[in-house]
């Protein structure tokens, strides 16, 4: 499991990088709602990894023990990107849906970048 703990934390830093990024464009562009979309998107995708990081860890120990294996929480992501979509839509002046939804597939990108990255 070390190594999912490091996989994990490069992720993160192109996470944060990406989310600086985003930051600096909502702060000097005229593009604010489609930065603040990203920064959005992007803060729920950041946490989503963060969940199934968690859930990947609880699944190994559950496998490792012999214990009854639970669901690897697909449903709180759903309903993480279901607040992040309501949200967008509550406020439109404030967040592009658009980039909401991109932000939101970030974590996943960043997640098949790491592994081509790594595979060489």
């Amino acid at each position: 499991m070390p190594e999912f703990q490091f996989m994990f934390s490069r992720q993160r830093r192109w996470m944060f990088f990406l989310l600086s990024f985003y930051v600096l464009g909502w702060g000097f562009t005229s593009y604010k709602s489609i930065f603040l979309g990203l920064v959005l998107g992007t803060s729920l995708s950041l946490f989503n990894l963060w969940l199934m990081v968690r859930k990947m860890n609880q699944f190994g120990e559950s496998i490792s023990q012999g214990k009854k294996v639970r669901s690897l929480g697909s449903f709180s992501r759903f309903a993480t990107a279901a607040l992040a979509v309501i949200i967008a839509m509550r406020y439109p002046e404030h967040f592009h849906l658009i980039s909401v939804v991109i932000g939101l597939m970030t974590s996943y990108i960043v997640i098949i970048i790491d592994f081509f990255y790594r595979k060489n």
